[in-house]
Order: structure tokens, then sequence, then C-alpha cells
């Protein structure tokens, strides 16, 4: 008997052995949670059966819908929830087993990430699975880690909704880090990756009222050298209506830099870039 795990659309089938899931990176399945603990659960899979089990986690392990201790065993069509994670437990016919995930002993370890697909796109994130069992890599369409930006920014906005405004930034100060550390190296940036950070720094600028993260977004867009989208224009005119502290500077060369790209502009770049000029026009008053 074989088992797999249907996760986020996908199904992950489970050779024998242990297959842990946490945030860290040594887990064979890396989840970017802050509900999930570095090392939260792990599935032991034999010939007959599978069993999870609590490694001490912070928030447990649930099995259909009842908090384990220890242990469990569990069955197909059982739903285990991890940190806000779920998954659904599956048997798998033998004759369907085939491909790299069985093609060794060693269960693989399995990065999972949600990334923004073409902003165009109905759907706004494909998914990217990456498996790696000794020498054995074998890149399926999958990713690196899960859910980024959307399982932290969840977490946020309930924050920021309760007035914890220095939660929310704890919980975003590293990722909002890496995209901006990125941005510095010139690793491209997806437009949908840095419109969420620049809508979540924005967003952090008025509930702080930290100038800094108004520049961040600045930053961001100015690194990049096209006009922010509405929706983050929107966000900068609430937050500089409550921060003072903001680099003009930076504004001021942000609009200098897109004034020199001006006539290459369409329409609604060029209505983007007025709306531009008047965040500097507050940021000049403001500041």
């Amino acid at each position: 008997m074989r088992f797999r795990l249907r996760y986020l659309q996908h199904d992950l089938e489970l050779a024998e052995g242990e297959f842990a899931i946490g945030r860290n990176a040594t887990c064979q399945l890396s989840l970017a949670d802050p509900l999930v603990s570095r090392r939260h659960a792990v599935f032991t899979v034999d010939a007959n059966k599978i069993m999870v089990e609590d490694c001490g986690s912070r928030n447990g392990v649930l099995v259909n819908g009842q908090k384990i201790e220890g242990r469990v065993r569990v069955r197909p069509g059982d739903k285990v929830l991890i940190g806000s994670q779920e998954f659904a437990v599956m048997q798998v016919e033998e004759h369907r087993l085939a491909g790299p995930m069985h093609a060794t002993g060693a269960m693989p370890r399995v990065t999972v990430e949600r990334i923004p697909a073409h902003p165009a796109s109905d759907d706004d994130s494909v998914t990217r699975v990456a498996f790696t069992s000794g020498d054995l890599r074998d890149e399926l369409s999958i990713v690196r880690r899960i859910e980024g930006f959307r399982v932290l920014g969840s977490v946020a906005e309930k924050s920021l909704a309760m007035g914890r405004a220095e939660d929310a930034e704890r919980v975003l100060a590293s990722s909002l880090t890496d995209v901006i550390e990125a941005s510095r190296r010139g690793t491209p940036i997806h437009p949908t990756l840095a419109e969420q950070a620049a809508c979540f720094a924005a967003k952090l600028a008025t509930a702080t009222q930290k100038g800094a993260w108004v520049d961040y977004a600045i930053e961001i867009y100015s690194t990049l050298q096209r006009p922010a989208p509405a929706v983050v224009i929107d966000e900068l005119y609430t937050a500089l209506r409550k921060v003072t502290m903001t680099d003009v500077g930076k504004v001021k060369a942000y609009v200098e830099a897109l004034r020199a790209q001006l006539p290459s502009f369409g329409p609604a770049d060029r209505f983007l870039f007025q709306r531009i000029e008047g965040l500097e026009r507050l940021a000049t008053l403001r500041g």
C-alpha cells in the first residue's frame, strides 16, 4: 500500500520512511507559514500504514479537527492541519506509482512556494515543487517555499485590523527585507511581488507612522524604473497623510527619473506619473 498527501491541489507521493514538515529548510516539506514550527510534524510511512507525529510544535497538529498527542495513525480521507496548511491523506494505486520520487529509497526533500504568475492572468499565482534526494535532483513544475507574502500578508492584515501594528511589522519585516535586498543586488523582481511588497510597506507606514516604509515603496519602483501601479499609489497617498519623516529627496529623484522616460509612456503610465507627481507635492508639504 502506498500513500500520498494532497496539498495546494498537488499530490506529494510518499515513499517508505519519514517525511518531515516544518519551516526549516532541512525538512522534506519546507513551509513559509508563521504558524508552522521549524520542525512541526513527521509522517512515517511503511508498507501498510501511515502515521503522523507532532514534534512538539507550538500550534499542534490536528487530524480531522482534533488535536493529536504524540504519534497517531491516519487513513486515506483524513485531513491533517499543520499551521494553517491542510493536507489530505490519500491512497495510491500501485500501478500509478512512477517517476523520480521513487527512483531511490531515500525520501526526497521538497520545497514548496507560491509564486506570482503573469499579472494579466486571472490566476495570480502558480505553484512549483523541487525534489531533492541525495544526488537526485528532479525539478518538477513547483516552487521553493510556500505561499510567502500570501500567508504572511494574511497574518499581518489581521494584526493591522486589530490595531497591532508592531506585530504586523514583525511578521512582514524579514520578507520585505529580502525583496529590497534582492532589488538592490539587481535581481529581477516580478511585478506582482513588487506590488505586494510596496503595498504592505505603505500599509505599515500608515499603521506605524514610520516614513522609512514610504521610502521603501519608493525605492522599489525607483529601482524598477517604472511607475508604481494605482493600488500602490493609493496606499502611499494614505500613508503620506499620516507620516512626516520621509525622504523627500528620494521621491523627487524617482519623479525626475520617470519624467525622463515620459516620451515613451502610454496614456495609462502618463496618468500614473501625474499621480506620482502629486505624491511628490504631498511629501514635500509633509516633509
